[in-house]
């Protein structure tokens, strides 16, 4: 299909879809070659979390084109646009900004082949296999739209460019340096993230928790190491980690309410060197997902437990050691908020576009903005060919998913839907002249 086909199609789809009181998507045809530009650009040149220094000025640039006033290096490499068009509501509208540490293998023509080097000293691969750069795309063809559209609508816009989103600490970062005090306080904040579990061109939407909280566990097993030969001399680490580990099932199954989710995942298990020496020490490493604080404590509780009773009625002498490292808490997605999103994204894109979703055990630290005290929700774009995705759950498998090497959003659907979702979801919120 020619480029010019494509645009017809999409002036058809778009002003059959869109009410006439939504004029301000009318130019996406338009825009849309310079939108397909920067997602190649952004897409093959792709950073690491904290990293960002090359991204976070591309966009800033970009805003300050459009008139927004723009300050960087907000919590780490943080841009923030400010937009202010009279008296009414503040919208924060949210971009994460890193990539992954992996090699790309899509074989696309603008696949990354950018390499750079990690916290660690290592030179490793990086590519926005999570779909960074379809979530800053759509935000740039939003702030366009916006921008060149005051006449529609009254109040803040602030958008952000936020780092170190798959590390978790981005948003955090950036509240601790001001975002809500050196900046409006948004009355609401939006954001999007891709999926290969939605066809491309439609939407989903999760009401209340949608995402999960994020703990890592790691425990090292004390034991007395020998020789394999005899067992009777040591105390046997290894065999303390494997009751360990199938204990632990426990916490899930028998301890937690079915109906509060949970899980408990060993990812890990490291220790000894050879077939017959006993060590002295065996490592585990957990991740553990919830929704509710309550749920969150406990888990961590019941696993501390298990895994020191385990050690002690094996004759340990020496007590396991846990460590805790928290991770991004659970996204909560204001249910007001999200109805007023779901239903004015019905009337733009049709209701065979806009779905309920299902909450993940996944982790999005755009939940930091929801627990800042702003009314905050996060929506579902498509990514996935439909005719691939019908085909793939015909078969029952699955297409390469979000963090794959293999990872390609279809990209013009993708990213046209992007920009529908958040421009009409702001102007939802924005104030009407």
């Amino acid at each position: 299909m020619t480029r010019c086909m494509h645009a017809a199609l999409w002036f058809l789809f778009l002003h059959a879809a869109a009410p006439a009181s939504n004029p301000v998507l009318a130019p996406l045809d338009g825009i849309y070659p310079q939108l397909d530009a920067t997602y190649r650009e952004l897409h093959a040149s792709p950073e690491l979390s904290l990293q960002e220094v090359k991204t976070a000025a591309n966009l800033a640039e970009k805003l300050r084109a459009l008139g927004f006033e723009v300050t960087t290096g907000v919590g780490g490499h943080g841009v923030v646009g400010v937009m202010k068009n009279g008296k009414g509501p503040t919208v924060l509208v949210r971009t994460d900004l890193d990539g992954l540490p992996m090699e790309e293998k899509t074989g696309l023509e603008y696949a990354s082949k950018v390499t750079a080097v990690d916290k660690t000293g290592a030179t490793v691969s990086v590519m926005h296999g999570c779909g960074h750069d379809v979530h800053m795309t759509a935000w740039y063809g939003t702030a366009m739209l916006l921008s060149r559209a005051k006449n529609r609508w009254r109040g803040t816009l602030v958008m952000i460019g936020q780092p170190a989103e798959e590390l978790g600490t981005g948003a955090k970062a950036m509240l601790a340096d001001g975002l809500f005090t050196r900046f409006p306080k948004p009355d609401f904040a939006i954001g999007i993230h891709d999926t290969n579990e939605v066809a491309s061109g439609s939407v989903a939407w999760v009401s209340g928790y949608a995402l999960a909280n994020v703990d890592s566990v790691d425990v090292t097993v004390y034991g007395r190491g020998g020789h394999g030969a005899y067992p009777h001399l040591a105390i046997d680490p290894i065999v303390i980690a494997a009751r360990t580990v199938v204990a632990l099932q426990t916490v899930v199954a028998r301890e937690n309410d079915p109906l509060e989710p949970a899980v408990v995942t060993v990812g890990s298990i490291h220790g000894g060197t050879k077939h017959n020496i006993i060590p002295d020490e065996v490592k585990l490493q957990l991740t553990v997902r919830s929704y509710s604080p309550e749920v969150r404590e406990k888990l961590i509780a019941s696993i501390t437990r298990i895994v020191k009773a385990e050690a002690a009625a094996a004759g340990a002498t020496k007590e396991p050691l846990v460590t805790l490292e928290r991770g991004p808490s659970a996204t909560y997605n204001d249910p007001a908020l999200t109805k007023r999103l779901a239903t004015v994204l019905t009337a733009t894109l049709g209701d065979k576009k806009v779905v309920e979703g299902k909450p993940r055990m996944g982790a999005e630290d755009f939940s930091e903005f929801g627990r800042a005290g702003v009314p905050a929700s996060i929506l579902w774009v498509g990514a996935a060919d439909p005719a691939k995705l019908a085909a793939a759950e015909k078969a029952g498998t699955s297409l390469p998913p979000l963090h794959s090497s293999q990872f390609a959003p279809e990209r013009e659907a993708t990213l046209r839907t992007g920009v529908i979702v958040l421009t009409a979801g702001a102007l939802e919120l924005l104030g009407k002249p």
